[in-house]
């Protein structure tokens, strides 16, 4: 495969282009790239490494979910354990999931029906195809965000606040994950949108998300914080699934906080308060791994498990003829 780099070094981008993060090489042959923002901090929060614009404001997607669960327990719902986990989760509809899901709703006294996460297959390719071929369908609770779905209705049913509308960015739950979010994040929050859950989305910058991922492993034991920190890492299957980066690393590297979100984000938080953000301008989740591993190497993460992220092989006829690699 060819090692020549996408943008030689001293090569001055256009203005509004962003770097290449990754290459697609398929059989020796550049076939294409992802472009992107990332950012590094290190541990005193400094910024160690900027690569494109990581302080515009961007759409976290569900790399903001950490914050989120932070709310619900603001709110005063006491979740611990893997329920916390979950709450924080975009599950990949494994049965331990789906049962969590249902076992939580029953626990709020709360209807399935409630739910407004939109159906969906589960986010595994494998577990969708084991789904399907038992002659399930769509469903709300199948749905990756559904774990998040449950914790903020519970917070509603607690409070005594409006269930039907509990999406509403206008709404008191809503409003204490605003807040949670611009205090983790040390930023205003630059725009208000709607995530593929229906939940409010709030668009913050790359650096205010490696922020927030910092504030919440560095944040004091028994704030809601480090709470949702502590049972992401001691819980990562719940957060993600048992075939997730997330998972290989919060499992493989003490004290790493790990989340994906869609579009290709990726924030990443160390017991050091060392933490990294990035997202692809195309969205392309192919090179979301390679290119994190790329950055945990940057950071020095020395663990086998910086290897396995990295893998996403291109296959032709069934068999590997390239691979997606970092391109930094």
């Amino acid at each position: 495969m060819s090692t020549t780099p996408a943008t030689p070094a001293g090569t001055a981008l256009p203005a509004g282009m962003s770097p290449v993060l990754a290459e697609v090489i398929r059989s020796g042959f550049v076939e294409g790239r992802h472009r992107g923002s990332l950012v590094v901090l290190a541990a005193d929060g400094s910024v160690e490494l900027a690569l494109g614009d990581p302080a515009a404001p961007h759409f976290p997607r569900s790399s903001n979910k950490p914050m989120q669960a932070a709310a619900i327990l603001r709110s005063g719902l006491d979740l611990a354990g893997e329920r916390l986990a979950l709450a924080a989760a975009s599950h990949s509809g494994e049965g331990f999931h789906l049962d969590l899901v249902r076992s939580m709703l029953a626990e709020h006294s709360l209807a399935v029906e409630e739910l407004q996460t939109p159906p969906d297959l589960p986010l595994d390719l494998a577990e969708a195809e084991t789904y399907l071929a038992a002659g399930h369908i769509r469903d709300r609770v199948t749905m990756n965000c559904s774990g998040k779905h449950t914790a903020m209705l519970a917070a509603c049913a607690h409070n005594g606040w409006d269930r039907a509308g509990y999406l509403d960015p206008a709404h008191p739950l809503q409003q204490l994950v605003h807040e949670t979010v611009e205090a983790a994040s040390g930023e205003r929050v630059a725009a208000v949108g709607t995530d593929g859950c229906g939940a409010p989305l709030l668009a913050i910058s790359l650096t205010g998300l490696a922020r927030a991922f910092r504030h919440c492993v560095l944040a004091a034991p028994g704030t809601a914080e480090r709470r949702v920190a502590d049972a992401m890492r001691e819980h990562p299957e719940y957060v993600a699934g048992t075939r997730r980066h997330d998972t290989w690393l919060m499992r493989a590297v003490p004290g790493a906080l790990s989340k994906m979100g869609a579009e290709a984000v990726q924030a990443v938080a160390f017991a050091d308060g060392r933490a990294l953000a990035f997202k692809l301008d195309d969205g392309a989740a192919r090179a979301v791994g390679p290119v994190l591993a790329r950055a945990l190497e940057i950071m020095g993460v020395d663990s086998p498990v910086v290897g396995r992220i990295g893998q996403m092989p291109l296959l032709g006829g069934g068999s590997e003829v390239g691979g997606v690699r970092a391109a930094f």
